[in-house]
C-alpha cells in the first residue's frame, strides 16, 4: 500500500512539473568542447553531476547543454559536462537575485520575461560562483516556476565613485610641476642634431607626448601604423606572390610536359614507319642473295649488277635496293633520337610541375 502511494505521488509530481523545470540531466549525448570550456582527455568534455557545481575549484566550468529533437519526435533533454575554463572575456558573469546556486542549475534560462518554455538557452556555463550565458547580459531563470532575474555581476557592485578631496593650497603648490628652465639656442641646436648611426641617439619625433596633447600623440601613433601597414603591404605586392609564381610555372611546364609527350608519340610513329620499309626491303635483299648460298664474290657481283627481275615495276640494281635500306635505317635512327629527346623533356617538365605543385 505505501509503495503505492509513493507511485501515486511520484506520477502527480511529474504530471504537476512546471514547463520552466528541469527535471533531470539524462541526454547520453557526448559533450563536445568550444571556445568557453576545454576538454581534458580524449577532446570530450565528461559528465559531471549536478551536485557538484556549486563547489567547482577554480579553473573549472560545467556546461548545461540541451538537447532538443528538430522534428519534434522525442523529447528534450538536457546534461552536464565539466572541463576547463576557456576564454570567458566576451561572456557577462552573471548572479542569481533571491535564489540560491544549486537552484539555478536546473532552472530554465531565457533572455526576457513572456518567451515559451522552449526558447530557454541551448547552453549555459557555470563555474560555481557566477552564470554565463552566451549573448546576454542580464536574464531570467524560473525556478519553481517563479521568476528569478540574473544580473550582471558588476551592477550589482556598482557604487558612487567617491569625490576627490579638496587639498589644501599649500599641498596643491607642492604637487605643481616644477617651471622648466628655458634652453638656450646652441642646447636646442645640439639636441635637433642626431646622428643615425648613433645607437644612443634618440629622435624627438620617435617619442610620444603621453603628458602633454593627447590628441597629438594619438594623431602621431595612427599615421605611423598607416605607414608601417603601407609598407607592409608594399613588401607583400612585390614579394608576397611566391605562391602564384610557382602555381602558374607548374602549369606551364605541365603544358610542356603534354606538348613534348605528343611529340615523342609522333616521332615513335615516324620511326616505327622508317623501321617497317627496313624490314621489307631488307627481306627482299636476303631473297636475292640466297642464291649465292653465302659467296662473297657472288654477293658483290650481285649488289653490283642485279635487278630486281620484276618487270613493270621499273627495274633497278640491288646496291640500290642497298642503299634505300640505309636511308631507311639512317632515317629510324632519327626518329628514335628525337623521340628519345622529346621523352626526356616530358620527365623532366613533368618532374619539376609536381614538385611546384606540391611545394
Amino acid at each position: 500500500m505505501k509503495r503505492l502511494s509513493f507511485i501515486v505521488l511520484c506520477a502527480a509530481l511529474t504530471a504537476f512539473a512546471g514547463p520552466y523545470d528541469i527535471d533531470g540531466f539524462d541526454a547520453t549525448d557526448v559533450g563536445s568542447p568550444d571556445n568557453y570550456i576545454t576538454a581534458e582527455f580524449g577532446g570530450e568534455l565528461k559528465k559531471a553531476p549536478a551536485s557538484e557545481v556549486s563547489s567547482l575549484q577554480p579553473g573549472r566550468l560545467v556546461v548545461r547543454q540541451k538537447f532538443e529533437d528538430p522534428f519534434g519526435e522525442s523529447e528534450t533533454m538536457y546534461q552536464l559536462y565539466q572541463g576547463r575554463a576557456g576564454d570567458l572575456s566576451s561572456l557577462v558573469p552573471l548572479t542569481a537575485d533571491g535564489a540560491d546556486y544549486s537552484d539555478i542549475v536546473s532552472a530554465k534560462i531565457y533572455q526576457r520575461k513572456g518567451m515559451d518554455a522552449e526558447e530557454d538557452a541551448e547552453k549555459v556555463y557555470f563555474d560555481g560562483k557566477f552564470i554565463y550565458v552566451p549573448g546576454m547580459s542580464s536574464a531570467i531563470a524560473y525556478v519553481n516556476n517563479a521568476p528569478v532575474e540574473l544580473k550582471g555581476a558588476a551592477s550589482e557592485s556598482e557604487s558612487a565613485v567617491p569625490a576627490p578631496a579638496v587639498e589644501d593650497d599649500e599641498e596643491e603648490e607642492d604637487d605643481a610641476p616644477a617651471p622648466v628652465a628655458k634652453k638656450s639656442r646652441v642646447e636646442e641646436e645640439e639636441e635637433e642634431e642626431c646622428d643615425e648611426y648613433d645607437p644612443d641617439c634618440e629622435d624627438e619625433d620617435d617619442e610620444y607626448d603621453v603628458k602633454g596633447n593627447v590628441d597629438r600623440t594619438n594623431r602621431d601613433a595612427d599615421e605611423r601604423d598607416y605607414s608601417a601597414r603601407e609598407a607592409s603591404e608594399n613588401a607583400t605586392d612585390r614579394f608576397g606572390i611566391a605562391d602564384e609564381v610557382r602555381f602558374w610555372s607548374a602549369v606551364a611546364l605541365s603544358a610542356a610536359a603534354v606538348g613534348s609527350a605528343v611529340m615523342g608519340v609522333y616521332q615513335h610513329m615516324k620511326a616505327n614507319e622508317a623501321q617497317d620499309a627496313y624490314d621489307k626491303l631488307d627481306e627482299l635483299n636476303d631473297k636475292i642473295l640466297s642464291g649465292c648460298e653465302g659467296n662473297k664474290n657472288c654477293e658483290i657481283a650481285v649488289s653490283k649488277y642485279g635487278t630486281n627481275g620484276v618487270e613493270g615495276e621499273g627495274l633497278w640494281t640491288v646496291s640500290n635496293l642497298q642503299s634505300r635500306m640505309q636511308i631507311n635505317k639512317d632515317t629510324h635512327d632519327s626518329y628514335a633520337t628525337a623521340r628519345n629527346i622529346w621523352f626526356a623533356v616530358t620527365g623532366v617538365s613533368l618532374t619539376a610541375a609536381i614538385v611546384l605543385f606540391v611545394w
